[in-house]
Parts: structure tokens; C-alpha cells; sequence
């Protein structure tokens, strides 16, 4: 029997956007990761090619998680273009994006599969971007492969990624939301996106629905947390919880 691992990534950088639903010239961004956009950054990893369904299959059929560790701040911008050939203006288009944020991203499957694409992580064909090409990672993006583990326990167990910075000036939450795929025998009613990646050839692109579950975990910390230095308004803070 194969094993069932999990992958986890931390996807931080200064600009995030993971469009589910963009069309036209409006271009949103969810509140977290998409599944169609973590799986294309696993893709471009691994060098396959846009209009390889083939190749893309399995990793879509890998069940996905995500934690909101940093939530970041939406900001929204006018964005204009020019036609590469002709030299002439394209529509203006808004475009939103999330600052600051940082969000633990984990996928759950056959344990060769994920072994290779935690290596091509290491060593990317071409370069991982945050759900568009103009948002690079602030860092490596992989995190750890676990062996014989579960989406659940894993987005329960990883420690606060938070920012420096961001922990500096905020206490560690109580808990922390989780949006995840639901199991095939898990029972309950869920949310559905549609977000399930079926091909990302240009010519037709294509997504499925796929279930997302909401749930919170408890926080795991760490050193630099527990030895936060003093804030003097901690106190005003307790009075008004």
C-alpha cells in the first residue's frame, strides 16, 4: 500500500493574488491561496508544460489545505498596458491584491509523488510566483514533506509562520482558520469554488467545483513569541477584550 504524506509550503511574500472568479478587466483575489493556483505553482516547479492535462492530473488530484496565518491586507490597483506588437493601449483594469500576508499551504497524497515535487521546489524549472507573475515569494516556499501524515494533523501541528515583524507588534491569535478540501467519507455540508484545476492550456482553461471545509486550530508558537517583548498597551488591550 502506498504511503499518504503531506507537503507543506509557506507562501509569504510583499504581494499576493489568488483569483477564483476574475473576468474582464476586474481581477480579484480570494482572502487565501487557491487550490488552481498552489497546484500551478507545484506545476511550473516540476516543469510541466500549460497544455500537459496528462501531467497535471495527478497533482490536481491531490488534496488541499490552507492556513491563515497573517491575513495581509487587500489592496486594490489600476493597472494599464500596451500591446507588445502594436504599440497601443489595452483597457485600464483593476487589479486587487493581498499585502503582507503569509499562509501555511499543505496538499496530501502518494508519498513518491510529493517526494518529487518537494525536490523540484529546490531546483524549480521555471521560478514559483504567489498566484500571479508579478507576486514573487519572499523566501523558499517549501516547508517540510511528512511522512505519514494527514492534511489535518499537519495544519494543526505547524508552528505560527507569521512575519517577524508581525509578531513583534501582535500577540499570537487563540486560533488560527483553516480552509480545506473535505475527505471522501467526511460527513457535513461544505462550501463549494470553483477551483478544481481540470487544464490550463491558454485556449481553454478549465476548473471544476471542488468542497471547502472551514474549521480553526489552536496556535502553536514559538520561542520568539513567547519572549515578545513587553508592549505597554498590552494591558488597555486585556480591558477591552
Amino acid at each position: 500500500m502506498s504511503r499518504t504524506s503531506v507537503l507543506v509550503l509557506r507562501l509569504a511574500g510583499p504581494l499576493q493574488s489568488w483569483g477564483a472568479s476574475s473576468r474582464f478587466t476586474r481581477r480579484t483575489t480570494e482572502s487565501a491561496p487557491t487550490k488552481s493556483g498552489v497546484i500551478g505553482l507545484l506545476a511550473a516547479a516540476a516543469g510541466i508544460e500549460r497544455d500537459d492535462d496528462a501531467r497535471l492530473a495527478p497533482l490536481a488530484a491531490l488534496r488541499f489545505g490552507v492556513r491563515i496565518d497573517q491575513p495581509g491586507t487587500r489592496i486594490r490597483d489600476f493597472h494599464t498596458a500596451h500591446h507588445g506588437v502594436t504599440g497601443k493601449s489595452m483597457p485600464l483594469s483593476e487589479r486587487f491584491y493581498l499585502a503582507d500576508a503569509v499562509f501555511v499551504a499543505a496538499v496530501e497524497g502518494e508519498h513518491a509523488l510529493l517526494a518529487d515535487l518537494y525536490a523540484a521546489l529546490r531546483a524549480p524549472v521555471y521560478p514559483p510566483f504567489l498566484g500571479r507573475r508579478s507576486c514573487p515569494p519572499a523566501g523558499p516556499v517549501e516547508l517540510a514533506l511528512r511522512e505519514n501524515a494527514r492534511l489535518e494533523e499537519v495544519l494543526k501541528d505547524v508552528p505560527w509562520q507569521a512575519s517577524d515583524w508581525y509578531r513583534r507588534r501582535h500577540r499570537p491569535p487563540k486560533t488560527l482558520t483553516v480552509l480545506r478540501e473535505k475527505t471522501a467519507d467526511e460527513p457535513g455540508a461544505a462550501d463549494v469554488l470553483r477551483d478544481q484545476p481540470l487544464s490550463f492550456a491558454a485556449a481553454h482553461r478549465r476548473h471544476a467545483l471542488r468542497t471547502v471545509v472551514t474549521t480553526t486550530v489552536p496556535v502553536v508558537s514559538t520561542p520568539l513569541d513567547e519572549n515578545r517583548a513587553h508592549e505597554p498597551f498590552d494591558a488597555l488591550e486585556d480591558e477591552n477584550a
